[in-house]
């Protein structure tokens, strides 16, 4: 998919008639070139010069009009672009996008969508070039056709001439475009190894070194040597118009009949052909890149769309329910040296109920919650709640059950999707149980701030987990960054008040401790179920 395609998927006719429009303005250009030249070779006259007149207006509105239309175009089709991959990005499985890894989504997202956001804006340019080109060689063919045999055919050798370099161009685009998932992958090891990269010095060195300074080197010498071979694709190009130009005036002559006035205007046209080839030359950088750009969105699209969810059931839970039912589940992560097999699991919640999920650290926890939760489809085995079994059909409606707080949750500044009417209140009086009253204030479902420190971030994303009010609560070592007192608080008395309202809970814990408040404890061993049972201490 290129460029153009973008915009005729977008609206045809939009583009059809911008094209004419297009198409006009570059024929009046044309037209006045040809007048011009009779003007140069012939008495002007009112006559002429009124045509002369009118031609100049015609063909600036036209090509006005061209631009308008195909910059509205252009920036709707990014518009839409941008939101057709977010949605595909919202839609996709939770796994699949853990495959494709954040620095990958995150370039397309933004450096991608940037780049094609940027060149669309000199797509009318473009085309009234074109349009001028087309006009201009029209012209030319009336005035002779030999000369104009002899002129095409020069063209035609040398933009085979330039497509060479032009091909040569493009890959190391595309080589440079590759190195960027790299380099982003690498920024982001900055941003979230920090600590980890301050604290160890060598570590801190061999990364720049080995690493992100090798990576950004790739990508400015293949970005070097594109921007090269189109300067030398620009400075070749403008040599062989030169060149038709001396064939014209020195070469041709000699070898046909071609008649003064023939031969200036066949060279005042190609001169003024200069100008929009040189600009064609100029942009075709921005061009190449924007294609490049455009053939990883589309990548990405495809894969995201191949991939995507499908729910016919999105109504709303009725949160009445007396069971949920995991019938040997199983899941597989597929490393490159071995595969951890989590299952094949038989578990069973209810209403009322606490449970504590446990277990030393790569047992399975987590991905048991993501299970549990329709984060992860289970490749084997079966989820029913109240008997109904969980397909890609109704998985987003089964979703709607949970609220969760994952330990690497994130925090919206708004309240979003929550239409209470008294949100506000039920907010701050959430805020005083988790003593965050003198720091954050909510209106109108806005928080005041989220720069806390990690353990208050976690309560304010529980208090977002209390304002969705859902039927099965999973927390995952939230209370691993609360102080002593707020833990005992948590433990205590805010799981036990979400027990007494019948939510189910699920909290995966280390906090040995407050086992005993459990129902039942699951206790996981590499991807095993242990025991699930009553906690009985000794």
């Amino acid at each position: 998919m290129n460029l153009i395609y973008l915009l005729l998927r977008s609206s045809w006719s939009t583009v059809a008639i911008a094209a004419l429009t297009g198409l006009a303005s570059g024929g009046c250009s044309a037209w006045l070139i040809a007048l011009i030249n009779r003007g140069l070779t012939a008495d002007v006259n009112n006559h002429i010069a009124g045509y002369f007149l009118a031609l100049a207006i015609v063909a600036l509105l036209t090509g006005f009009i061209s631009q308008v239309m195909l910059i509205r175009l252009a920036q709707s089709a990014v518009y839409d672009l941008r939101l057709r991959l977010s949605q595909g990005v919202l839609s996709a499985p939770l796994q699949h996008l853990e495959e494709l890894g954040a620095s990958r989504l995150l370039v397309t997202l933004t450096e991608d969508v940037q780049t094609l956001s940027n060149t669309v804006f000199l797509i009318p340019f473009l085309c009234i070039d074109i349009a001028i080109i087309v006009g201009c060689l029209v012209y030319l063919s009336l005035l002779s056709g030999v000369v104009f045999l002899v002129v095409v055919a020069m063209m035609v050798l040398a933009s085979l001439s330039v497509q060479l370099l032009l091909n040569k161009a493009r890959s190391f685009l595309a080589q440079a475009r590759e190195e960027e998932d790299r380099l982003y992958r690498h920024f982001r090891t900055i941003t979230d190894g920090i600590k980890e990269l301050k604290l160890h010095a060598p570590r801190r060195q061999a990364f720049f070194a080995e690493e992100l300074q090798v990576s950004a080197k790739t990508s400015r010498n293949q970005n070097v040597s594109a921007m090269t071979t189109f300067a030398i694709t620009t400075g070749w190009g403008q040599i062989l118009l030169f060149s038709v130009v001396g064939l014209l005036l020195f070469g041709l002559p000699q070898l046909l009949p071609v008649t003064a006035p023939v031969l200036s205007a066949y060279i005042l046209t190609i001169i003024y052909l200069m100008v929009p080839f040189q600009n064609l030359f100029e942009r075709l950088p921005a061009f190449f890149r924007a294609s490049v750009a455009l053939e990883k969105v589309e990548r990405m699209g495809l894969a995201l769309a191949s991939q995507t969810e499908i729910s016919t059931d999105v109504t709303a839970p009725s949160y009445d329910w007396q069971s949920l039912e995991l019938e040997q589940v199983a899941h597989v992560y597929r490393g490159e040296e071995n595969h951890f097999v989590l299952g094949p699991l038989d578990l069973r919640f209810q209403p009322g109920e606490l449970v504590f999920i446990v277990g030393g650290n790569g047992s399975g926890k987590s991905t048991l919650a993501k299970l549990i939760t329709g984060l992860y489809i289970p490749e084997s085995g079966k989820i029913r709640l109240d008997g109904k079994l969980i397909t890609g059909k109704n998985r987003e409606w089964y979703r709607q059950y949970f609220s969760a707080v994952f330990s690497d949750f994130y925090l919206f500044e708004r309240l979003l999707g929550m239409g209470s009417p008294d949100l506000d209140r039920q907010a701050e009086d959430y805020l005083r149980q988790l003593h965050l009253e003198h720091k954050v204030q909510v209106q109108d479902g806005a928080l005041s701030t989220t720069a806390l420190s990690q353990g208050q971030r976690k309560r304010l994303a529980l208090l977002t987990a209390y304002l969705e009010d859902r039927a099965i609560y999973l927390f995952d070592e939230w209370a691993s960054d609360q102080d002593p007192l707020f833990r005992d608080i948590f433990y205590h008395q805010l799981l036990l008040d979400l027990k007494q309202r019948g939510k189910a809970i699920l909290v995966i814990s280390h906090d040995d401790r407050y086992f005993h408040l459990a129902d039942r404890v699951i206790k996981l061993d590499y991807g095993k179920v242990q025991y699930d049972k009553a906690y009985h201490s000794g």
